[in-house]
C-alpha cells in the first residue's frame, strides 16, 4: 500500500495559502486598505466552507453519529483531521487481522495486442484509504480553482497597481496560490485518466507527472498575468470578458443535456431530493467553469451520462479550445498594449508580449509531448493526437477552400460561353455539399479502443463509414484541386 502523500501535500497547500491569506489581510487591515482585506478574505473563506462541505459530503458524516468531526469541519478544520485519519489508517495496516476482504478485477495495460485481467483482494483498511484519496483529489480542484486562482489574480493586480512594489507576504502568498493552482490542475488530470480507464491499472510515470506540471504551469501563468494586464488599462471591459467565458462553460453542460432530452438524473445521492441533485450539479457546471476559465479541464462534464462526465477524449475540443485561447490571449495582450499608459514606461511592452505568447505555445508543446509519449494509457487510444490535429486541421482548411470562390472547381459549364439558362439554373458547388455531407458524418467524439475487452459498444461499421467519410472528404479535394 502506497503512502498517502497526495494527501499529505494537499492538506499542505490548504493550509500555508490558508495561513498567508490570512497574514496578508491583517497586514492589508493595518494599511487601511479595506476594500483589498475584504477580497482576500472573501478567497480564502468561500473555497474552504466548499472544502469541508465535499469531504462531509463524500464520508457521508451526515448519515453517521460523528458530532466531533462535523465540529471540526464547522471550524474549517476538516482537512487537517482527515488527513491524520488516514495516516492512522495507513499505520494500522496489517496489525489487526481485517473481517472480510473484497475482490477487484483490474486489467493491465496491453503488451503484444493482449491485456491480461489480474485479482486482488483489497481489505477494509486500504478502502478506506482509497475514500480519503479520492476525496482529497476533489478537493485539491475545488480549493485551485475556486480560491487558489482568484486570490493569486487579485494579490497580481493589486501588486501591478502598486508598480510591482508589494510585501514580502504577499509574494509569498502568490507562489503559494500558483503551487496550488497547478496542483489542482495536475490532479484534475489524474482524476480524469483513472476515471476514463477505471477497468485499468493505472501507473503513471514521473515522466507524465514532469510534463503535466509543466504544461499546467506555463497555461495557468499566462492567462492569470493576461487576464491582470488587461485589467489593470481596461477596467470596466474585463467583467464583459470573464463574464462571457464564465456563462458560456457554464451553460454549455446544460444547453448539451437540454438537447439530448435525458431524464433528470437521480442517481447522484439517495438521500438528495430534486432541489437538492439540482444545486450539486449546478456547483459541478460552476467548478467546471471555473477551471476553463484558466486552462483545459481534464473532466468534461456530461449530465445526461450516469457519470457526470464524458469519458470520451475529443481532439477536436480540444484543439478548437487551445485555438481559441490563444487568439483570445492575443487579442487581449494587444488591447493592453495598445491603451497602455506611461505607468508601464518601466518594462518592455513588446518583449512582455512575446515572452506571454511564447509560454503560451510552450504550453502547448509540454502538452503534446505528454499525450503523444507520456500518457499511461496512450497504447488503448483508437488514433494518436497527432492524427486526431491533423484530421481537425484538414477539415478546417477543406472548409476554407469551399467557401473561397478561388477554389470552386472549373468544368465543362466554365469553359462554354453562356447560356440563357445560366442565370436561372445556378451550378453546384460540388466541393461544398461534399464538405457540408462529410462533416455531418464525422464522430463527435474519439473514442478509446479497448483491444479484445472494448469498454464502449461501437460497431465495426460506424468506424469504417466514419474512416469513408474522411478520406472521400480528402480524396475528393484534392481531385477537384487537380
Amino acid at each position: 500500500m502506497r503512502l498517502p502523500c497526495s494527501i499529505f501535500v494537499s492538506v499542505s497547500l490548504f493550509t500555508a495559502e490558508t495561513t498567508a491569506a490570512l497574514y496578508l489581510s491583517s497586514t492589508y487591515s493595518s494599511a487601511g486598505d479595506q476594500i483589498w482585506q475584504g477580497l482576500t478574505l472573501l478567497f480564502t473563506l468561500v473555497p474552504s466552507v466548499l472544502v469541508q462541505l465535499t469531504l462531509t459530503f463524500i464520508h457521508r458524516d451526515l448519515s453517521r453519529d460523528r458530532p466531533l468531526i462535523l465540529l471540526l469541519h464547522i471550524l474549517q478544520l476538516g482537512p487537517i483531521v482527515r488527513c491524520l485519519e488516514a495516516f492512522c489508517i495507513y499505520g494500522s495496516v496489517g496489525r489487526v487481522e481485517e473481517p472480510y476482504v473484497s475482490i477487484t478485477r483490474k486489467k493491465q495495460m496491453p503488451r503484444g495486442g493482449q491485456s491480461e485481467e489480474v485479482e486482488r483482494q483489497v481489505g477494509q483498511a486500504e478502502g478506506k484509504l482509497f475514500t480519503h484519496r479520492a476525496a482529497f483529489a476533489r478537493t485539491s480542484v475545488i480549493q485551485a480553482f475556486l480560491g487558489s486562482a482568484p486570490q493569486l489574480t487579485l494579490q497580481l493586480y493589486i501588486c501591478v497597481l502598486q508598480q510591482f512594489l508589494f510585501l514580502s507576504s504577499s509574494g509569498t502568498l502568490m507562489v503559494i496560490s500558483l503551487l496550488s493552482i497547478v496542483y489542482g490542475a495536475l490532479r484534475c488530470n489524474i482524476l480524469a485518466i483513472k476515471l476514463k480507464y477505471d477497468d485499468y491499472e493505472v501507473d503513471v510515470r514521473p515522466m507524465a507527472y514532469l510534463c503535466i506540471f509543466l504544461w499546467r504551469s506555463f497555461e495557468i501563468a499566462t492567462r492569470v498575468v493576461v487576464l491582470v494586464l488587461f485589467s489593470s488599462v481596461l477596467q470596466l471591459w474585463i467583467l464583459p470578458v470573464v463574464l462571457l467565458n464564465f456563462l458560456t462553460f457554464f451553460l454549455y453542460p446544460w444547453i448539451l443535456f437540454w438537447q439530448s432530452h435525458s431524464p433528470f438524473p437521480e442517481n447522484i445521492e439517495k438521500t438528495l431530493t430534486r432541489v437538492g441533485t439540482t444545486i450539486v450539479l449546478c456547483l459541478l457546471t460552476f467548478l467546471y467553469a471555473g477551471i476553463n476559465m484558466f486552462c483545459w479541464s481534464a473532466v468534461q462534464v456530461k449530465l445526461n451520462d450516469p457519470d457526470l462526465i464524458n469519458k470520451a477524449l475529443n481532439w477536436y475540443h480540444m484543439a478548437v479550445y487551445y485555438m481559441l485561447r490563444f487568439v483570445e490571449n492575443a487579442s487581449l495582450l494587444l488591447l493592453w498594449y495598445i491603451y497602455k499608459t506611461d505607468f508601464y514606461n518601466f518594462i518592455c511592452a513588446p518583449l512582455l508580449v512575446l515572452q506571454l505568447l511564447v509560454a503560451y505555445t510552450m504550453a502547448i508543446f509540454f502538452m503534446l509531448v505528454f499525450f503523444q509519449f507520456c500518457h499511461p494509457c496512450r497504447r488503448l487510444f483508437s488514433s494518436s493526437m497527432t492524427q486526431g490535429l491533423w484530421n481537425c486541421s484538414s477539415l478546417l482548411c477543406l472548409m476554407c477552400n469551399s467557401a473561397s470562390p478561388h477554389n470552386r472547381p472549373i468544368g465543362k459549364v466554365a469553359l462554354e460561353p453562356p447560356s440563357p439558362t445560366a442565370y436561372t439554373q445556378p451550378v453546384k458547388d460540388g466541393a461544398h455539399d461534399t464538405t457540408s455531407d462529410s462533416t455531418d458524418d464525422m464522430p463527435n467524439d474519439t473514442t478509446y479502443d479497448m483491444l479484445n475487452d472494448t469498454v464502449y459498444d461501437i460497431s465495426d461499421e460506424l468506424g469504417n463509414k466514419t474512416a469513408g467519410g474522411i478520406n472521400g472528404v480528402i480524396s475528393h479535394s484534392v481531385s477537384c484541386k487537380a
